[in-house]
């Protein structure tokens, strides 16, 4: 019973500290810079939901790789149709970035009944918005645990849950810093629906208990093999020059270009008319990746957008290019790895059977380990070792052994999507 009165306070006076923080954030002009920081959805993200669906589902996804995992779990539930044959429920999807919206078009469409903006974690903005929506149930996807929301939520007995969890090494350990805290905040989560029993042992260590927590698989797992056939290299023949090489860097970070380009450089000696994609993660960042390249006057790069008729390093300046440039490749290197980022997907390139390169920070993506293992992916840290992989990646005995492994790693994934949503379906049916 002490115990219990400890956590209670402990989330109370968390709770206090919170919305005191939040009230003195925007007490100091904090509405003023975020709107200069948003520029679109002000009013939805101040909880003026207008002709929203009311009484379904409302799946919250941050940004690109949260729709990405979203995708599937919504065409689940709009397939799973109730046998009286009523239309399925009504689906709210909210995002925070612009990228994520447009991702969320391009991917999901019309199975969300309506895409907003999410409102700011705000207790009259919150309120204001689920005034709106009156969900049945509430899905934030891998690790939005916004404690307002999460705590009206709950004051209002809606369900909310965490689906495609996940949780890395450097997260738990900043969470543990105030456990008590935010075992109060992941308490208001009916179940936490997670990636890999790595991220199960994580928050069983934050104090979640056991009976809360289901291991469902990945749902960008689903999300790729749903696309696989829709990948369409074709758009990309008129980058190659000539029977040359075309190596793709994907979602790179600040820190990443100048290493993907000094190895793709130690590669044109043997390969003279190779040429190199960079994708960063955010778009704004491309022309920095083009300067990237400007120590180097035998490299000619500008952006993918507006390319000279003759160039070496090309830079994506927009969003939803890089699964048919994954496509198109002959080599693959995942960024957010040779920084501290927990690296980016390596599944998209693996999925097109693509012999892909990734740094040795991967901790978001624990399967990593067994694709390595499996010869399905590489992990590399230098210039020097992703020239090699690239190089090694060219012979055709390599190429055809990395077919193998990624199609081995796939037939043991999928079907993440349908266990999801079958938790989730029993509290809103």
């Amino acid at each position: 019973m002490e115990e219990s009165k400890r956590e209670t306070w402990a989330w109370r006076t968390g709770m206090s500290a919170y919305r005191l923080g939040i009230n003195a954030f925007f007490a100091a002009g904090g509405l003023r810079w975020l709107r200069r920081k948003y520029d679109v959805g002000l009013d939805e993200r101040m909880g003026r939901f207008e002709g929203v669906p009311q009484g379904g589902v409302w799946v919250h996804a941050v940004s690109v790789g949260e729709v990405q995992s979203a995708s599937p779990l919504i065409r689940a539930m709009k397939r799973d149709a109730p046998s009286s044959g009523e239309p399925p429920l009504p689906c709210l999807l909210s995002t925070v970035t612009r990228t994520g919206r447009e991702m969320a078009v391009q991917l999901i469409g019309g199975a969300a009944d309506r895409m907003v903006y999410s409102p700011w974690d705000v207790p009259r903005f919150v309120r204001s918005a689920l005034d709106a929506a009156r969900p049945k149930a509430y899905v934030a996807m891998e690790t939005e645990r916004w404690p307002e929301m999460l705590s009206e939520l709950k004051a209002r007995g809606v369900p909310a849950f965490l689906a495609n969890g996940r949780l890395s090494e450097k997260s738990f350990r900043k969470l543990r810093r105030q456990a008590p805290f935010w075992r109060g905040v992941l308490s208001c989560f009916e179940r936490i629906l997670v990636r890999f029993d790595e991220d199960r042992e994580h928050f069983l260590a934050l104090g979640v208990p056991a009976e809360r927590i289901v291991v469902t698989g990945d749902c960008k797992v689903d999300a790729l093999m749903s696309r696989r056939s829709e990948a369409d290299a074709s758009r990309w023949t008129h980058l190659r020059r000539g029977d040359a090489p075309l190596f793709v860097a994907g979602s790179t970070h600040k820190g990443e270009d100048d290493i993907v380009i000094a190895a793709f450089r130690r590669l044109r000696s043997s390969h003279p008319g190779a040429r190199l994609v960079i994708v960063p993660r955010h778009p704004e960042r491309a022309l920095f990746a083009v300067a990237a390249a400007l120590p180097y006057p035998e490299l000619r790069a500008d952006l993918l957008s507006r390319l000279p008729d003759d160039w070496d390093v090309a830079v994506a300046d927009r969003i939803g290019l890089l699964f048919d440039l994954y496509a198109a490749a002959d080599a693959a290197f995942v960024g957010g790895s040779l920084v501290h980022k927990g690296g980016q997907n390596p599944l998209e390139p693996a999925l097109l059977e693509v012999p892909t390169a990734h740094g040795p920070d991967m901790a978001d993506f624990p399967d990593t380990e067994r694709m390595d293992r499996m010869g399905a992916a590489r992990c590399v840290g230098s210039a020097h070792e992703l020239a090699a992989a690239w190089e090694r990646a060219l012979a055709p005995a390599e190429r055809e052994r990395v077919r193998r492994a990624c199609r081995e790693f796939f037939e043991t994934l999928g079907g993440a999507a349908e266990r999801t949503w079958s938790v989730i379906k029993t509290y809103v049916k």
